[in-house]
């Protein structure tokens, strides 16, 4: 058997009454205890694993998962019932937030850390099929008739899963992130996220767009996510009507007989930008 690594340099940290131990297991805490969105459905394993990890995390109890502790199979040992009832808990945890059917393949596998490998080994790389998708979607965003704001969202939730399904590789420096590659990698992948964002705008905001685009450094995607959202609030830019819609607010209940009805106080902005333009479709309509 491997020797059990050590997940501390005090023995303390062994003590499963000692609330900074892994070890530990508070008495709320149950198969029902933790709460996982989304459940694992196998097209979507980065963000159940990521959500996992936090739950676990915040239990304490990611190290029976990720090798940190080594299984304990002898029964004599002092911390196998220790070790035996939180891996029980952290396996309940995880075929919970499973599908049925995925819950049945791994339901007779007794350790917590060789599940959760299993399930790495199947789903990890089997998301190309949603890189693909998410490719589609990224960059086919635009922001018509959205706020800046709800686009920009749109776009962030995108973009963050696509970072989880293809992540940047990690830094293997002494110091962390020191060479030039590393800094390179993430300052490209800064400004494609920053590009995507800027072309997928509406047309109104050409001109703040070319002022960012000038700026060197480029800001981060915060920054220019504010310099917009100011731009828009400064400027009043309204979103783009979607002519659909103005043709289907036309052709509905909009008008009794001959007489059209806008009015220029409603809160709908379809309606408002009608009444504008009243005269004109009732002397279209008077025509036809």
């Amino acid at each position: 058997m491997a020797p059990r690594k050590d997940v501390g340099t005090s023995s303390n940290l062994e003590d499963p009454t000692n609330h900074s131990s892994p070890y530990f297991v508070h008495p709320s805490d149950g198969p029902s205890s933790v709460t996982i969105s989304p459940v694992l459905d196998g097209s979507n394993y980065h963000s159940w694993a990521r959500s996992m990890c936090r739950a676990l995390g915040g239990k304490m109890k990611f190290d029976f998962v990720d090798g940190s502790i080594s299984p304990i199979l002898d029964e004599f040992d002092p911390l196998f019932r220790a070790w035996n009832r939180c891996n029980m808990l952290v396996h309940s945890w995880i075929v919970n937030f499973v599908s049925p059917s995925i819950a049945q393949s791994i339901v007779f596998t007794e350790n917590a850390c060789d599940v959760w490998v299993d399930l790495k080994e199947r789903f990890a790389q089997g998301d190309l099929v949603r890189i693909f998708e998410l490719m589609q979607e990224i960059y086919s965003l635009q922001q018509d008739s959205k706020s800046v704001t709800t686009f920009y969202y749109e776009l962030k939730i995108l973009w963050e899963e696509l970072e989880i399904c293809m992540p940047i590789p990690n830094c293997t420096c002494r110091v962390r992130y020191s060479c030039e590659f590393m800094r390179n990698a993430r300052r490209n992948h800064t400004l494609l996220y920053a590009i995507r964002f800027l072309t997928g705008l509406n047309e109104n905001f050409g001109m703040v767009k070319s002022q960012i685009l000038l700026m060197d450094p480029l800001p981060s995607i915060n920054k220019i996510f504010s310099m917009i959202l100011q731009y828009e609030r400064q400027h009043n830019v309204s979103p783009a009507i979607d002519d659909s819609a103005l043709i289907n607010v036309v052709d509905s209940k909009k008008f009794k007989g001959n007489n059209f009805v806008a009015n220029p106080n409603s809160k709908d902005p379809i309606l408002r930008v009608l009444h504008m333009f009243a005269p004109f479709v009732e002397g279209a309509i008077t025509l036809l």
